[in-house]
């Protein structure tokens, strides 16, 4: 269990430690609270110990206190230390120097191998201030982290930057540094790489209100490509319809719907990118013919008559440099194995990533890594982020070790 330090400080996005301290608690991690007094003014302590199960610390002289010294207890006991809502009061005193109340003595405390967070949360004016910006500068040339603010409507009634991310996104961010931390003996192993992924489903139209399409979430996908990211790679991500967050720092993004769509888009970028992982749920055919306007009901079935589409990692493995590395997925219903080593051997794959596909749609997933030369290592089921972090890790490992 990893140990996260919350700080909260007195910002109106204080409310949102709520949210955050109840997440990370459902992911299992164990949280300790230090508010501000002026964070008090705006959730209550009693509000992030119930959520927490942990003591809430506010003041410095707490006559209640344990016997340690709890600045530096704190400080030791902590793996992660977030800072959310950060703002610009915070900011410059940890820049500074000034360590005049709880949180902020804290924070000088921790060693600097440590990880801290601040979630940026402020008036947009603030935000922009170039005092600001050269505090953050000065903190993360010192290993400091920093979680951008959104753009949006600030509590102030001001539109700009300086709304402090969702929980989610919050979390989320502690989470891909917690799992990249623990898996990755470098964190830019993939710097210089460029890796094409497909994600998500495809839709095949039949007339203008229905379409062919399957059951996939693109999670996977967008996981990968969020991995291969904070590896160093520069990433271009294929998306057939999804609902999710594009990955942060991508350097392309391109929108498709149907597989000849995804094709051409493949086909379009193959040539320049040393790695292409195929992870879309590329529908195997489309109807023949699209119906303009829609198709009545009447008394008597439908025939749709369906044709192949191009089979995009197949068509990629006739055309592959001895130089680039094809990654392919096999999500089948059984005979999963024996399914994935054919697709191997036909499409000229380095690596097929076999799963049930039973888990399309799910939040977790179990996979086997499969390569030539009886290679097989199999990820027990995790959260489909962490499961895509060490499928990304094996990658490098077949790069730069010969591991596979």
């Amino acid at each position: 269990m990893k140990n996260i330090l919350l700080g909260v400080t007195g910002g109106i996005a204080a409310y949102k430690s709520a949210g955050i301290i109840s997440l990370l608690k459902k992911k299992g991690y164990n949280v300790k609270v230090i508010m501000t007094k002026n964070s008090t003014q705006i959730i209550t302590p009693l509000t992030l110990e119930t959520l927490s199960k942990n003591k809430v610390y506010v003041d410095m002289w707490d006559t209640n206190s344990h016997y340690e010294v709890e600045h530096i207890s704190l400080a030791d006991w902590a793996d992660i230390i977030l800072i959310a809502p950060a703002t610009f009061n915070i900011i410059g005193k940890v820049a500074n120097g000034i360590a005049d109340d709880m949180l902020s003595t804290v924070l000088s405390a921790v060693s600097v191998r440590k990880p801290v967070f601040f979630a940026l949360a402020m008036n947009v004016n603030m935000y922009e201030n170039p005092i600001l910006l050269e505090n953050i500068k000065k903190l993360k040339s010192y290993g400091y982290k920093f979680i951008d603010a959104d753009e949006g409507l600030l509590a102030c009634d001001y539109v700009g930057k300086g709304k402090m991310k969702s929980e989610l996104e919050i979390v989320e961010e502690l989470e891909k540094f917690y799992i990249l931390s623990r898996i990755a003996s470098s964190p830019k192993m993939l710097k210089g790489k460029k890796i094409l992924i497909t994600s998500g489903r495809t839709k095949e139209n039949i007339d203008p209100v229905r379409y062919l399409s399957n059951n996939s979430s693109g999670k996977m996908g967008y996981s990968l490509s969020q991995a291969a990211i904070d590896f160093g790679a520069e990433v271009i991500l294929i998306s057939g319809p999804t609902n999710l967050k594009i990955p942060n720092d991508l350097k392309e993004f391109i929108q498709v719907e149907s597989a000849l769509e995804m094709y051409e888009a493949v086909k379009r970028k193959f040539k320049d990118i040393d790695i292409f992982i195929s992870c879309a749920a590329v529908a195997d055919y489309r109807p023949k013919e699209y119906q303009n306007k829609k198709i009545k009901k009447s008394d008597s079935d439908l025939v749709i008559e369906l044709v192949r589409n191009p089979d995009i990692l197949f068509e990629m493995g006739k055309i592959k440099s001895k130089e680039q590395i094809l990654i392919g997925f096999a999500a089948e219903t059984n005979d999963i194995k024996e399914n994935a080593l054919k697709k191997l051997e036909k499409k000229n794959l380095d690596l097929i990533v076999a799963n049930d596909a039973s888990t399309m749609s799910s939040e977790t997933a179990g996979v086997e890594i499969i390569g030539k030369n009886n290679f097989s290592k199999k990820l027990e089921s995790k959260n489909k982020l962490e499961i895509a972090y060490e499928i990304i890790k094996e990658i490098t490992d077949f790069i730069y070790k010969g591991t596979i």
